[in-house]
C-alpha cells in the first residue's frame, strides 16, 4: 500500500489498525476495494462515527466493513436516508445494514424503482416492499430479468396466479424464498413432495401458499428423514398426506427435538391413539411444556375428555371459558 498515493494508503493502512484490524485483514479488503487506497481517512472515519450513530454496534462493525469495505469510500447519508423511507422503525435500517451491507454499495433509488414496479405488478404494496427490503436486503441484488423472473415463473407453473396476488402474497410471507435456485432447491423439493409424499397439485399449492420455506428446505437432508420418521412410527401413505397438508412444518420440524417428543406424550402421557394426530396434525405447532403438558394435567384434575383440538385450538381466555376454569389458570 505504498507508492503515488503512499500517504492517502498509509493514513487507510492506521485507520484500520486503530479499529482492531490486523495486516491480512486489511490486504483482503484492498483487494476487495481499490477505491480504498485512495479514499481519505476523515471520509471513512466519518462513515464509521455515522454507522454508529444509526444504531449499529461498534463491535458489528469491522465484520461488516469486511464484508462490504466499499462503504467507506462515497458519503452514506442520502442511501441510508433512502433505506430509511422503507420502515418506521431506524432498527430496521441497521439490521438490514448488518445483514447485507452491500445494500449500501448499489443504487438504492436506480435500484428501488423498478424493484417496486416488479413486485407492484404482483399484488405486493408499496409499504409491503419496504418491510420485505429491510427484512431480506439481498433483495435489491437480484436480477429482476433473471433471478426474480425466474421465481414467479416457477411459483407460476405450480397453478399460483400471478394477477389474482397469490404469487405476491407467496413472496410477501417468505421474502427469503426469492434467494433459492429454482433448479437446485425449490424444484426438487417440490418433486419431492409429490413423488414421494404423494401431494396433488392442491396440496402443493397449500404448502407453498401457507409455509412457503417448506419449499425452501432441503428434500434429501431435512425433508426425507421427518417423512421416514412418521412411516417408521406407524402412519400410512394417506395419514402423511393428511397430516402434511394440515400442519406441512411437520416436515422440517426437529425429529429428535419436537416430533418425538411430542408422540411419545401423545402415547405415553395422555394414552391417546396416533390417529387423533392425523386429524389435528397442528399438534406439532404447539409449545409442549406451555401448553399441552400445561392444559393436558388441568384436563386431568377436572377428568374432562376432550379432542386435541379442542384442547389446544384456541386461546388461554376461550380454554378456561369452554372448561370452567378460574382465571389466572393455564
Amino acid at each position: 500500500m505504498s507508492g503515488e498515493n503512499g500517504g492517502s494508503s498509509s493514513g487507510i493502512m492506521w485507520f484500520f489498525r486503530d479499529k482492531g484490524f490486523d495486516d491480512q485483514s486489511i490486504q483482503k479488503m484492498v483487494k476487495k476495494c481499490k477505491q480504498l487506497q485512495n479514499s481519505p481517512t476523515d471520509l471513512a472515519s466519518e462513515n464509521w462515527s455515522y454507522l454508529k450513530s444509526i444504531g449499529i454496534h461498534e463491535r458489528k462493525l469491522p465484520h461488516i466493513v469486511s464484508r462490504c469495505p466499499k462503504i467507506l469510500t462515497f458519503r452514506l447519508h442520502e442511501r441510508v436516508q433512502c433505506l430509511s423511507t422503507l420502515g418506521s422503525n431506524p432498527r430496521d435500517v441497521a439490521s438490514a445494514i448488518t445483514k447485507f451491507p452491500n445494500v449500501l454499495s448499489h443504487g438504492v433509488e436506480e435500484r428501488l424503482c423498478p424493484l417496486l414496479a416488479f413486485f407492484q405488478a404482483l399484488g405486493v404494496p408499496e409499504k409491503q416492499l419496504g418491510k420485505m427490503l429491510l427484512l431480506n436486503p439481498r433483495l435489491i441484488s437480484y436480477s429482476i430479468d433473471t433471478k426474480l423472473s425466474d421465481i414467479v415463473s416457477f411459483l407460476s407453473s405450480l397453478g399460483l396466479s400471478r394477477d389474482g396476488g397469490m404469487v405476491g402474497k407467496v413472496l410477501m410471507k417468505n421474502p427469503f424464498f426469492m434467494g433459492y435456485s429454482v433448479e437446485k432447491r425449490l424444484r426438487p423439493t417440490i418433486d419431492f413432495l409429490r413423488s414421494v409424499v404423494g401431494l396433488r397439485e392442491e396440496g402443493i399449492q397449500t404448502v407453498v401458499m401457507n409455509f412457503p420455506e417448506v419449499v425452501c428446505r432441503d428434500s434429501d437432508k431435512i425433508l426425507r428423514p421427518n417423512f421416514e420418521y412418521l412411516k417408521r412410527c406407524g402412519f400410512g401413505d394417506a395419514d402423511i398426506v393428511t397430516m402434511v397438508t394440515g400442519y406441512p412444518p411437520i416436515l422440517i420440524k426437529s425429529i429428535k427435538n419436537s416430533l418425538e417428543p411430542r408422540i411419545r406424550f401423545l402415547v405415553e402421557k395422555m394414552g391417546r391413539g396416533m390417529e387423533e394426530v392425523v386429524d389435528y396434525p397442528e399438534y406439532f405447532r404447539h409449545g409442549l411444556k406451555k401448553r399441552v403438558e400445561s392444559r393436558y394435567k388441568l384436563l386431568k384434575q377436572k377428568n374432562i375428555t376432550c379432542s386435541l383440538s379442542e384442547m389446544l385450538d384456541c386461546n388461554t381466555n376461550k380454554f378456561r371459558q369452554r372448561f370452567g376454569f378460574s382465571e389466572g389458570v393455564a
